[in-house]
């Protein structure tokens, strides 16, 4: 059994990135080399140079929506506060509600701009599954808020509106950003694709799952959330050329490379739900090499990183980023596994 405290470190808040960098590609990389064991220091822009023609850069196009909602309770005119985490149809979705004790089943919430929302029903973790008098995407495209994550202790500006989204998401669904994304400019994939880098695409709408805090005692006891994937088809043949000819396979963030392993190039699903859970210990199939953020201490996207680098690499390479100032969380710098 694996301990989760051996995943824990002390990491200085003043590290934690609040706003994101001035240009995404002027993000600080730092590229880990798992063998020999190397640490080198870039700019996000220089890892195009890590790239060989016919290497394969796997994306994550899910679109991050203003899931963060404001309404009011019509019995009381309290005040509550949703956070969409899954929509089922156009006007049925999931939320977290606070004050967390409010919204029985039957009651309606009045959101902002007016629509009704109708609990339906109660789930153990606390969400409720509502009805609402009208499309929820327009809703919450018009009304809502980005979901910042906790750890950025700001309310959301019309910046991340456009920052806290990759330059290439298009279908919506996420409640929080594939970070590793964020680096990326269009100059960025054009030089790849000049250098002959082929680039394809992933949807995984990124739920509660991806973020959700590991509080057993071993990592073996928790339990990953389900969050919904695709891998679309010119996306799956392309791996597996990539994989006949010798290519590598660059997975840009960890719900990439989740959904990556789970189809296992066709051991598994290509679309539907996953909860795979990695952590070290965990044979990858798919991934050669890992784009991805700084993650959180304890955390199951730092239980990823260490499953694919080792977990006395990837300490190291923290330590380092600690004394280096690097930026931390979905804000903050990025690493190169190769």
């Amino acid at each position: 059994m694996i301990k989760t405290d051996e995943f824990d470190f002390e990491l200085p808040s003043e590290l934690i990135a609040q706003f994101p960098s001035p240009r995404r590609s002027e993000s600080r990389l730092m590229v880990l080399k798992r063998e020999p064991f190397e640490i080198q220091h870039m700019k996000f822009r220089d890892v195009v140079k890590f790239f060989n023609p016919g290497d394969v850069l796997v994306l994550n196009k899910s679109k991050v929506i203003k899931a963060r909602i404001f309404g009011r309770r019509a019995e009381t005119g309290g005040k509550v506060e949703l956070l969409v985490t899954e929509i089922r149809d156009e006007n049925l979705f999931r939320a977290l509600v606070k004050p967390g004790r409010k919204a029985r089943v039957g009651e309606i919430i009045i959101l902002e701009g007016g629509a009704e929302a109708r609990v339906l029903e109660r789930f153990e973790d606390g969400s409720r599954l509502f009805e609402v008098s009208g499309k929820i995407l327009e809703i919450l495209d018009k009304y809502g808020h980005v979901p910042l994550p906790p750890y950025i202790r700001r309310e959301d500006t019309p910046l991340d509106e456009k920052r806290y989204q990759t330059v290439f998401a298009e279908v919506p669904g996420s409640i929080a950003a594939p970070t590793a994304g964020l680096h990326f400019e269009e100059p960025i994939l054009e030089a790849l694709r000049d250098k002959g880098v082929e680039i394809k695409f992933i949807i995984l709408h990124v739920g509660l799952g991806t973020f959700k805090p590991i509080k057993t005692e071993t990592v073996e006891e928790h339990r990953m959330d389900r969050e919904y994937f695709e891998i679309p088809e010119d996306t799956r043949e392309a791996l597996k050329e990539a994989r006949a000819r010798g290519s590598r396979i660059f997975g840009c963030g960890t719900t990439v490379t989740r959904s990556l392993e789970t189809w296992k190039f066709g051991k598994g699903s290509s679309q539907g739900y996953t909860d795979l859970f990695i952590y070290p210990g965990f044979k990858f199939d798919v991934i050669d090499a890992l784009i991805t953020n700084f993650h959180l201490p304890r955390s199951t996207p730092i239980l990823l990183v260490s499953a694919f680098a080792g977990w006395d690499k990837i300490k190291k390479a923290y330590e380092e980023a600690i004394r280096l100032r690097y930026r931390f969380f979905s804000y903050g710098d990025a690493m190169l596994i190769i």
